[in-house]
């Protein structure tokens, strides 16, 4: 086994000049065999998500990497870091200097993959129709800035903002503005199912069981005309029922890489040997874990209990024991490598202290041991995730403060009852839209935040998120960004966690995997190839 690791820049504000290369990878080329990715993400139609390939309402990591292959975006993330570049677009950029007019010049000669042109006019129905549709995942705040849309003959489209915001260009590279066909996409009416086009690289086609997609298979698109080199023919996306069975896949030949999730165990493994013909690529990941509140919850109304959640947990202990040298504590829900983050959190708690927390309590006038419930995901963010919550509740529980017990429940149950506000603690991660500190903050406290959390404060809202998105320059908005991070460390609607990096295992003649993921865990499946082993 042979280890690469690839580090890459790190973030340091929207606007860092950083040069990305639109094609090629390392050596690989195109070719006949498909080139096979595992993954553990789960993708289902159910009553509760009966669209979840439709970018009106898909907001979850796994659904937007089938989205980015096939649905171009006027802009897109680079390679590595930097701002967001042209994609679907010839030119893009803010035509006035408040930030609130953008502009964009579509390439000449767009296609759908079926044919069809793709002209402003239906660049202008993608954007009404997500924020029109309103999907009650909450993606369509993204959109939140977008007043009206404007277009200039069948290449120019002019986006007219309610306020300022320096990290538009950004939105405009996630999926929930992917550019749709009319004709395949009703106005007002989700896409139903796992049907997808669009006129990105690849076109699409789901292999299903039942309610369930098995297998996701892309097919490079030759109407495709965009800024991307597609370094395949074809590739097939495998979902596994767990990491041990992607694992054996991988080691039996059956598929080429394995992407999310692997365990530690795994990770480790591969980490600590040598020769054989599968390595191990570690890149720069935006990964946080967290801890979502129902504020509203008899349980945890009383900011002290949240409080004292906050006093009493080791994220120190937590990442040793169940995850190494794979993540790193986090005192912020912005990571320490993004342009704006503080670390609010251990700056206003400090060290862990059951006595602090007996304080807090005690001043509230709250009864202890306080008895609640911590809820997690059973199969959406890896086998570790049941160990994590184990050591959680060992940890409250020890301090005499809490009886708490833990409850797991796969994705498809757990997300619809967290929206619900059916649970009064629950444990979140989070790969940002883009790698940015606003992609931190105001997906969970904006209006239609995504965890539809009753949390609400006025001053994070009306005023330091606007301030923040009014400045080009990431540095001169991080007065405001810390003051909404003092906020959150203070009231406790989220308890950040930790940190962590992301890894790619892959057969050993399969090129371009050091940038098949980005630091924002875009998967990236035209950079993919078959070469000689390095």
């Amino acid at each position: 086994m042979n280890r690469k690791t690839l580090v890459l820049p790190a973030v340091v504000g929207l606007l860092t000049p950083v040069l990305a290369a639109c094609g090629g990878s390392d050596g690989g080329s195109g070719g006949e065999d498909a080139i096979v990715v595992g993954t553990t993400d789960r993708f289902t139609a159910s009553k509760e998500a009966p669209a979840p390939l439709d970018p009106a309402w898909a907001y979850d990591v796994g659904l937007w990497n089938i989205l980015r292959q096939t649905q171009q975006t006027l802009m897109m993330q680079p390679r590595g870091e930097g701002e967001p570049v042209p994609e679907a677009a010839e030119q893009c950029g803010f035509t006035d200097t408040g930030n609130e007019r953008y502009s964009c010049t579509l390439r000449d000669g767009l296609k759908f993959a079926d044919g069809d042109p793709v002209t402003a006019a239906d660049v202008k129905y993608s954007i009404e129709r997500a924020i029109a549709i309103k999907g009650d995942s909450g993606v369509a705040s993204l959109l939140s800035t977008v007043d009206t849309v404007e277009t200039k003959g069948d290449r120019e489209v002019i986006f007219h903002l309610n306020t300022a915001d320096a990290t538009f260009p950004y939105k405009l590279s996630t999926p929930v503005a992917g550019i749709v066909d009319p004709d395949d996409y009703k106005k007002d009416k989700l896409r139903e199912g796992f049907e997808m086009s669009g006129s990105g690289p690849y076109t699409f086609k789901a292999e299903t069981k039942g309610d369930e997609m098995t297998k996701a298979v892309f097919t490079k698109n030759p109407n495709y005309k965009g800024s991307l080199t597609v370094n395949n023919d074809k590739v097939e996306m495998v979902s596994f029922i767990d990491a041990e069975t992607m694992g054996t896949a991988l080691d039996k030949g059956d598929i080429d890489l394995m992407t999310r999730a692997m365990t530690p165990d795994q990770i480790n493994k591969l980490s600590n040997t040598s020769g054989g013909s599968v390595d191990l690529v570690e890149v720069s990941g935006l990964e946080i874990r967290y801890l979502g509140f129902n504020t509203e919850a008899a349980t945890v109304e009383n900011k002290a209990v949240r409080r004292a959640f906050a006093q009493i947990i080791n994220r120190s202990e937590l990442v040793t024991s169940v995850y190494g040298a794979q993540a790193e504590p986090l005192y912020s829900m912005v990571p320490a490598s993004i342009t704006g983050h503080s670390n609010s959190f251990f700056n206003l708690y400090g060290d862990p202290s059951v006595e602090k927390a007996k304080a807090v309590l005690e001043q509230a006038n709250v009864t202890t041991p306080v008895k609640l419930t911590l809820h997690y995901t059973t199969d959406h963010y890896g086998a570790a995730t049941k160990q994590e919550f184990e050591q959680l509740q060992k940890q409250l529980n020890d301090s005499g403060l809490f009886d708490v017990d833990i409850q797991g429940e796969i994705w498809d149950k757990f997300r619809p009852a967290e929206m619900k506000g059916e649970y009064d603690v629950y444990g979140m991660g989070w790969f940002p839209d883009f790698p940015d500190a606003d992609s931190f903050i105001a997906p969970f406290l904006d209006k239609g935040n995504t965890l539809n959390s009753p949390y609400a404060n006025k001053e994070i809202i009306d005023t330091l998120i606007p301030e923040s998105r009014r400045e080009a320059d990431r540095l001169a908005a991080a007065e405001s960004l810390t003051k909404i991070q003092d906020i959150i460390a203070e009231d406790v609607p989220l308890l950040p966690l930790w940190q962590g990096k992301q890894y790619v295992a892959t057969r050993d003649d399969i090129t371009g995997t050091a940038y098949v993921l980005n630091s924002a865990s875009a998967l990236q499946l035209w950079e993919l190839g078959r070469g000689v082993s390095e």
